[in-house]
C-alpha cells in the first residue's frame, strides 16, 4: 500500500487506522506547518500569533475598546490565556487596559496608537502569507476547502467543543 503525503512526512510506517484518523492528522499537521509560516511573519516584531490576533480583535473593537472576556471569545485558537496576551501586548505599548466601574473585575483594552500603526505594519505581510499558504488551491478548490471545514467546526461543535471554535474572527 502506497504512503500518503502526511505518512510520510510524520515518518510513519504503519496505515492510519482510519481515513478518520488521517483526515485528523492532516488537518492538525496542516494547520501547525501553515501557524509555523505566519509565525515566522511576526517574529520580527517579537509577536506571537495569539497576541497578533488578539491586537487585531482590539483594534477592530474601535475607541469604546472590548472586554477580556469577548477578546477570549473571539480568538481564533480557543484556550488561549487572554490575561497574560493583554499584559504582553500593554507592556509593549499596543494596548492600554482600563477598569471598568462599579465592577472592577471588568476590564475593556484599547489598542494604543503604536498599536495601530504596528498592525498597519504587519497586516500586509500577514494578508501575503494567508494567500500564499493556500496559493496550491483554485478559487473553487479554496471555496470547497473552507466549506468542508466550516463542516467539520460544525459538527464537532454540536458534540460539544466550545462555540468559539465556529465563529468568524472578523476585524
Amino acid at each position: 500500500m502506497k504512503r500518503t503525503s502526511v505518512q510520510s512526512e510524520i515518518k510513519q510506517s504503519r496505515p492510519f487506522r482510519s481515513k478518520q484518523q488521517e483526515a485528523t492528522v492532516a488537518l492538525l499537521r496542516t494547520a501547525s506547518v501553515v501557524g509555523r509560516a505566519l509565525a515566522r511573519v511576526l517574529e520580527p516584531w517579537n509577536l506571537s500569533l495569539a497576541q497578533y490576533n488578539a491586537l487585531r480583535i482590539i483594534r477592530g473593537a474601535g475607541a469604546d475598546g472590548i472586554s477580556t472576556l469577548a477578546i477570549r471569545e473571539r480568538m481564533i485558537e480557543e484556550g488561549t490565556t487572554i490575561t497574560r496576551i493583554v499584559d504582553r501586548l500593554e507592556e509593549a505599548g499596543y494596548v492600554e487596559r482600563e477598569r471598568a466601574m462599579p465592577d472592577r473585575r471588568q476590564v475593556t483594552c484599547r489598542a494604543t496608537a503604536a498599536g495601530v500603526k504596528l498592525l498597519d505594519k504587519i497586516d500586509p505581510l500577514v494578508d501575503a502569507a494567508d494567500e500564499e499558504a493556500v496559493s496550491a488551491l483554485s478559487a473553487r478548490d479554496l471555496a470547497q476547502f473552507v466549506e468542508l471545514l466550516d463542516t467539520v467546526r460544525g459538527a464537532n461543535a454540536k458534540r460539544g467543543a466550545p462555540r468559539t471554535m465556529i465563529r468568524a474572527n472578523p476585524d
